[in-house]
């Protein structure tokens, strides 16, 4: 097990804000704000799958070849190695919980895809 993230951990990305909120063995919590108008990295990740549950707003996701709709109340699976990015389209922030899971949980398992802020690099 790999885990490299403390409960309390924060960051501000040029998206937004999350910030870890429980780890156990084999997960992570974390809250995620995406600001408006702004959008993660089209990303995926080789150890850990990712569960997100919208509690704010609705996002619009690419997940794999699909686009759809994350809209509040409701939940998606990412599995590994799966390409996926939420992007907000509204004028108000979008807050999601996102859970972790993977023998491996560290912030530099991150393959960008694309990236509107130019970061294409895993440790960006």
């Amino acid at each position: 097990m790999h885990i490299n993230y403390k409960i309390g951990d924060k960051d501000i990305r040029p998206w937004g804000t999350w910030e870890t909120i429980d780890i156990g063995e084999t997960y992570i919590i974390k809250k995620i704000i995406v600001n408006p108008y702004q959008a993660l990295s089209l990303q995926m990740h080789t150890h850990r799958n990712e569960h997100w549950i919208m509690v704010q707003g609705s996002g619009f996701i690419t997940l794999g070849e699909n686009t759809l709709t994350l809209s509040e109340n409701n939940s998606l699976y990412i599995p590994k190695q799966t390409k996926h990015r939420i992007a907000n389209k509204t004028n108000k922030p979008i807050c999601f919980i996102e859970i972790q899971t993977g023998n491996i949980l560290d912030e530099n398992d991150i393959i960008r895809f694309s990236d509107i802020y130019g970061r294409l690099t895993k440790n960006d």
